[in-house]
């Protein structure tokens, strides 16, 4: 295409870049105008001042960090543990579920289970943590009453406040808030899937399993390693409300991601320079295990977002 070609074509175009428009300035005031706030870190500075008004501290903030082996080491363990666990459960629980929908035969009931396992997604944290104090306090819990009572255990169980038990609490969580809500994409993918390949497969006398094993799940291959990348994007990033509803004295040692571990140095101790530090690492740290996911991805499976 000539270039007087390719102007015409982007002057007939001008109105649909137009409506971008509006998308790119909020993209630009709530997205990269904040991260101007980013030189805090390389400064100390005191609030109700400019960012650069204190004494300039270069990498020092970055290196205190680094420097404390204790504190970094717990906050990366516990990072990666919580999420990588609840990541492998959540896609993986969905994709079971979302195999166990596409299967069922009866309509209304299809409909109720995705409605059930759906519902949790739209319900708050602080109404996920009542229904888990519901179940899993140690005097009044469902769970405990019923271990008690039957004679298994003495007295209850923390779950709640007990850090051995930290991380199963927060997988458990996310897997009832999450699974049907990540089903939907699998079912999405597995109504994309040509049916004349199930026909054909039916008519040389497959079984239901082997065309879930044969056709369903090398289809759903390419959704799974989608999600995967995506949330791997994520994987040093939790759930603050979640993580802050669900600490406690007993189990904060378990659970103090970089989100709490910011939270706890910029608004509670008021270091706001350090805390920024901290923030930087970890989304640098969440764009490198981006690009590491996606090439590996790419080069095994041929699957990538770019």
């Amino acid at each position: 295409m000539s270039d007087r070609g390719k102007f015409i074509k982007f002057r007939r175009q001008l109105p649909l870049y137009a409506m971008l428009l509006p998308g790119l300035a909020a993209l630009t005031l709530f997205v990269y105008v904040p991260l101007y706030g980013w030189t805090m870190a390389f400064w100390d500075y005191k609030p109700g001042n400019s960012y650069t008004s204190g004494f300039f501290m270069g990498i020092e903030n970055f290196r205190l960090f680094f420097a404390d082996m204790y504190g970094a080491a717990t906050v990366m363990k516990n990072t990666l543990g919580i999420n990588f666990g609840s990541i492998v459960i959540n896609l993986s629980a969905a994709l079971f579920l979302a195999l166990v929908i596409n299967e069922m035969r009866m309509r209304r009931a299809k409909k109720l289970v995705q409605t059930i396992t759906f519902f949790p997604y739209f319900i708050s944290w602080v109404i996920t943590y009542s229904v888990f104090y519901a179940f899993f306090s140690v005097e009044n819990g469902v769970v405990n009453q019923f271990l008690v009572s039957t004679g298994l255990l003495s007295r209850g169980i923390d779950f709640l406040g007990d850090k051995k038990y930290a991380w199963q609490v927060i997988w458990m969580s996310n897997f009832w808030k999450y699974t049907g809500y990540n089903s939907v994409i699998f079912l999405s993918a597995i109504a994309g899937i040509d049916v004349e390949m199930y026909e054909a497969a039916q008519i040389d006398g497959a079984s239901r399993l082997s065309r879930i094993a044969y056709i369903t799940l090398p289809n759903l291959l390419t959704t799974f390693v989608i999600l995967l990348i995506l949330n791997s994007g994520h994987i040093f990033t939790s759930n603050f409300d979640q993580m802050y509803m669900f600490s406690n004295v007993g189990n904060m040692t378990a659970l103090e991601v970089f989100d709490m571990y910011i939270y706890r140095y910029g608004l509670k101790l008021f270091n706001f320079s350090y805390a920024t530090a901290v923030g930087i690492v970890k989304t640098l740290a969440s764009i490198l295990t981006l690009i590491i996911v996606n090439t590996a991805a790419k080069k095994i499976g041929d699957v990538s977002l770019f």
